[in-house]
């Protein structure tokens, strides 16, 4: 299930998401809406700043519990650390490997699945897409 986010209140979309919309887990949305892709060491700096006295455990229950009930998605990147986004529609990602800029694309997935299908004889669950390189600003 896809939503829009637009609206910067989560709290109705945590609730159909299943999950309690706890002043926690409003702050996540809002630091993963304001910067698209972050760690969680960069989440726990920030949330830091709004709960002095917030634990990493905390943040990582919350991520694993989002993760599970499909509000937010991780990203994993080669050879860095994970990176975490609000769950959109399908895209794939571009990856800097000198600064770790993390950025979204919009490609046709359903076509690489498809030619992979055909190529091979894998059931197909899901797909994730990142490709390694310079950002404008690195080149």
């Amino acid at each position: 299930m896809v939503y829009n986010y637009g609206m910067k209140n989560y709290t109705q979309t945590l609730r159909e998401h299943n999950l309690k919309a706890t002043p926690q887990r409003l702050a996540i949305a809002d630091a993963l809406d304001a910067k698209g892709h972050i760690s969680l060491e960069d989440l726990y700096m920030l949330m830091l700043k709004k709960f002095d006295s917030i634990s990493l455990a905390t943040i990582y229950k919350n991520i694993h519990i989002m993760m599970e009930n499909c509000f937010i998605q991780e990203v994993k990147l080669p050879h860095a650390k994970s990176v975490y986004e609000l769950t959109k529609a399908s895209h794939a990602h571009l990856a800097c490997s000198k600064c770790g800029a993390v950025e979204d694309i919009s490609l046709d997935l359903e076509n690489v699945v498809a030619e992979a299908r055909a190529k091979s004889s894998f059931a197909i669950e899901s797909s994730e897409l990142v490709l390694s390189g310079l950002c404008k600003n690195c080149r």
